[in-house]
């Protein structure tokens, strides 16, 4: 029975009248989820590629740096071997000496000599 000047609400996923309490959005959980995963999913395939590298690389670096808060030396075949891609970080830091370290979120590297790097975490203290 629609009330003069009420408007029935739809689920804003399946566009079924709601019923219930007068701020509720969705018809049920599967209906929330959908149009959640729906709103959230990156929608340029480009970006979710670049994210996807950036996890990869992350995840390479914190393997190979076993020993949290311990640098690790590593070489850059080693790396390789294991696909990181060194042209995808999160970000730089230079330290007071001019040093560039590169990021994959909290886990970075440091391009020595030799073919070989150093494996840090940033630690938030």
């Amino acid at each position: 029975m629609n009330i003069p000047g009420n408007v029935d609400k739809l689920c804003l996923c399946c566009e079924k009248p709601l019923k219930g309490r007068s701020d509720k959005k969705f018809c049920d959980d599967y209906c929330r989820s959908n149009y959640n995963h729906k709103l959230n999913i990156d929608a340029n395939p480009l970006i979710r590629k670049i994210n996807n590298t950036l996890k990869k690389n992350r995840r390479i670096l914190q393997e190979l740096n076993s020993r949290d808060g311990v640098t690790t030396k590593v070489s850059r075949q080693k790396l390789i071997d294991k696909a990181f891609q060194f042209k995808y970080y999160t970000h730089t830091y230079t330290n007071k000496k001019g040093t560039l370290y590169y990021f994959c979120y909290e886990y970075g590297y440091l391009p020595l000599e030799n073919e070989m790097f150093l494996i840090v975490k940033h630690n938030e203290k």
